[in-house]
């Protein structure tokens, strides 16, 4: 197969990790003839893929209707002799849609959805969810394939394939000390942590409120926030008014989460709407245990008592009897590392994903265009 990634996105998150790790195991385990990643030029994964020494094309574009960015694509796809697109954000879906439609790009597109978002609100959104081009919905939970039923006529479509992470990116085994350190913690306190773009769906109110809870509780602990976003000031202005600037850390985005990750004595995540949670994966991969809502796809990646313990949505209170819970109990806390990583080991693992991946997109092959792989 000859395959192109395309995306867009200029951030750097969870979904443009994917392309990486996805592109990586592709080619360490031989299931690709040739790949590229087309991306703008000034986007985060041009940067980690040229650096990775990655086949990457740039192609920037001025907006999700730019018809010249459409047409060079197809160009591009063209001069490759590529077997298929591989799409990975909204936009990029637009602009390659554009591209079959006016400009002659006859390769079967796949699209992998991250999000679970209504799409069948908007009458031009929900048309290039059903446009014929589009062979395969690729979406990372079963919440996500729900919530896109409402707009995809044809539901053979739409299959799962789960969130991926790294473990071999994951190598610290002992703690270090160096948030202690960093942040002059008392080596008594446990640090209680959680890294989330400052978005809505991450609900950091309810984390700051579970963190006022505790608090109030007297749990010995330091709390601390890795990322950046948005919503910051709003973040911040409630850190403020409920008096906790000596209790939450605020780090700002870091790039050194394996290092980091590892020091956490429990990842706190009250995301209220997220697919999977790479991130959750992580800290299974570093041996952290986790409290994490009850909420979207969390329950496909966190089996409550078994490799940690789910919350209820929006409820600080809940959170907070969840987060004693764990660092009460020792045997749980060995029970859900010991579990979490087993099940990571099992379901998410690089290996584990780019099999399933291209056991998708290869299905579109053979049934679209009858190609031999």
């Amino acid at each position: 197969m000859r395959l192109i990634q395309v995306t867009v996105s200029k951030v750097w998150r969870g979904h443009e990790q994917k392309i990486i790790y996805l592109y990586e195991a592709f080619k360490e385990y031989g299931y690709v003839e040739e790949q590229w990643i087309i991306c703008p030029s000034d986007s985060a994964i041009f940067e980690i893929a040229i650096k990775k020494g990655m086949n990457v094309i740039p192609l920037n574009n001025k907006s999700e209707y730019d018809f010249s960015y459409a047409k060079k694509f197809s160009k591009i796809a063209k001069e490759l002799n590529a077997d298929l697109v591989f799409i990975h954000n909204s936009q990029s879906h637009t602009l390659t849609v554009l591209s079959s439609l006016f400009f002659g790009l006859k390769l079967p597109l796949v699209l992998c959805r991250t999000l679970i978002k209504r799409v069948d609100t908007n009458i031009l959104r929900k048309w290039k969810y059903n446009y014929s081009g589009i062979k395969k919905i690729i979406c990372v939970s079963y919440p996500v394939v729900n919530i896109l039923k409402h707009a995809v006529k044809d539901h053979s479509k739409l299959c799962v394939v789960g969130s991926v992470t790294d473990i071999d990116k994951f190598t610290k085994a002992q703690k270090t000390g160096i948030l202690h350190k960093q942040y002059n913690i008392s080596s008594d306190y446990k640090v209680i942590g959680n890294i989330a773009a400052f978005t809505g769906f991450k609900d950091h109110r309810t984390w700051i409120n579970t963190v006022a809870e505790l608090v109030k509780r007297g749990v010995k602990a330091k709390y601390i926030l890795i990322g950046e976003g948005s919503l910051e000031n709003q973040i911040r202005n409630q850190i403020s008014d409920l008096g906790l600037e000596d209790e939450i850390i605020l780090t700002g985005f870091r790039k050194d989460i394996p290092e980091v990750l590892p020091e956490f004595d429990l990842f706190l995540f009250t995301s209220n709407n997220e697919p999977t949670g790479g991130v959750l994966l992580e800290s299974y991969a570093c041996r952290v245990p986790i409290v994490a809502a009850n909420a979207g796809g969390i329950p496909e990646v966190v089996i409550d008592n078994q490799t940690g313990l789910l919350a209820e949505v929006g409820n600080p209170i809940s959170f907070a009897d969840k987060v004693e819970q764990m660092l009460n109990d020792k045997t749980l806390q060995e029970n859900c590392i010991l579990n979490g990583r087993k099940y990571l080991i099992e379901n998410f693992t690089k290996e584990v994903i780019a099999i399933k991946m291209i056991n998708e997109l290869n299905k579109v092959l053979h049934k679209d265009n009858n190609i031999e792989i």
